[in-house]
């Protein structure tokens, strides 16, 4: 098949997850179109397999906010006539199955039928969709697909509730290429990070506030009272500076590592002893299970889909948000004891291979498969 696909080219959840998708496509023989404003940051390679389309917004005086919706609709249109591509698959409701609706509209007043495979991440629809301004145009936009997809089960249930949605819902989970994790470092020893008595514990994320980063500090502070530790901070965002601030306030900074963003995360992890991950919300929770297939336990909050991911009890621990003296306990508890630490290691890998890319892939080319064939009949 010919699969375009629409996505954010960013260090975030939805980026990553569309671009190994899109990779993987590509190895299992399909011709694969990424659309969109910059080249996704985990493409690291183009083939002839894959091929990268940049949507260039022109400016206008006109404009207080380039147009970028007509933009991308307007790429759509053309990259759907010129490769010839039979599928759209779009990451987000809007703006990008908004845009793929109209390309939609605009292909079959020239004769061209192209179906759209919708799938929600989660922010499109907890925080941007739920506004009302743009309740409208998401509901709009989620009916109008010609297949709809949630990256967990909670999510798909939240959908529901906030909109009235009329298309089905499958879940298909987030998954993650374990064969990429496999590794074997030769520089994969922890006094490059850490004494070799230090535990290392590990927060990786886009620092907005939803993540709950001071709670990540707390948890690392009552951590570090009990033991010799060290916390890995992985990522930018507006709440990197509070962030150090508040290590300092705690006297922490020199226990404290900021690495900024990376394309080595599988390297900081294979170090990590913990993961931390006390978010307010997650769709899914996709950087707890890239800790886990590294072998690293995870301390979270039981909100969005997290506990579809990471086991209360057998991969780590979930707990209230904001209960910081419970993650707290939870942490030291998994931490206390070399036994117990490699029991749950061992547990949250065997947890991880439950989303290997190879069991999620064909799900999607099944949903493809299946939109074609309702295009036909139409």
């Amino acid at each position: 098949m010919r699969i375009g696909i629409v996505c954010y080219p960013t260090f975030g959840g939805s980026g990553v997850v569309a671009t190994e998708l899109g990779i993987e496509l590509s190895k299992r023989g399909h011709e694969i179109h990424f659309i969109t404003y910059s080249q996704p940051v985990r493409l690291e390679l183009l083939s002839n397999n894959v091929h990268y389309h940049e949507v260039n917004v022109p400016e206008y005086p006109l404009f207080l906010y380039q147009p970028y919706e007509l933009a991308l609709s307007s790429k759509l249109v053309d990259m759907v006539k010129l490769h010839k591509i039979e599928v759209l698959h779009v990451h987000y409701a809007i703006p990008h199955a908004y845009a793929a609706y109209m390309a939609k509209k605009m292909l079959q007043e020239e004769g061209v039928y192209v179906p759209i495979v919708t799938t929600l991440h989660g922010t499109d629809i907890t925080l941007v969709g739920s506004h009302p301004f743009y309740k409208p145009a998401v509901t709009f936009s989620i009916n109008k697909s010609d297949a709809v997809t949630s990256v967990s089960q909670s999510l798909k249930e939240d959908t529901l509730r906030l909109f009235d949605i009329k298309n089905e819902i499958e879940v298909v989970p987030n998954f993650i290429d374990i064969e990429k994790y496999k590794h074997d470092f030769t520089d994969c020893q922890r006094d490059i990070m850490a004494n070799e008595n230090e535990k290392i514990i590990t927060h990786i994320s886009n620092f907005r506030e939803v993540k709950q980063i001071p709670d990540v500090i707390k948890v690392f502070y009552n951590i570090q009272k009990e033991m010799p530790a060290k916390l890995m901070m992985v990522g930018e965002g507006p709440e990197r500076e509070p962030a150090e601030r508040l290590c300092e306030k705690l006297g922490i900074s020199d226990k404290v590592v900021f690495f900024g963003n990376s394309n080595e995360i599988d390297k900081i992890l294979c170090f990590s002893d913990l993961f931390l991950l006390p978010s307010v919300t997650e769709s899914f929770g996709l950087a707890a299970l890239e800790a886990m297939v590294s072998g690293v336990p995870v301390i979270s909050s039981n909100t969005g889909g997290i506990p579809e991911v990471n086991i209360h009890g057998v991969s780590g621990f979930l707990s209230e948000v904001n209960d910081v003296d419970d993650m707290s306990k939870n942490a030291i508890y998994i931490l206390g004891d070399k036994n117990q630490l490699e029991e749950f290691k061992n547990n949250a890998w065997l947890e991880s291979q439950k989303f290997d890319i190879h069991q999620i892939v064909p799900q999607y080319e099944k949903i493809y498969e299946d939109t074609l064939k309702k295009c036909l009949v139409l």
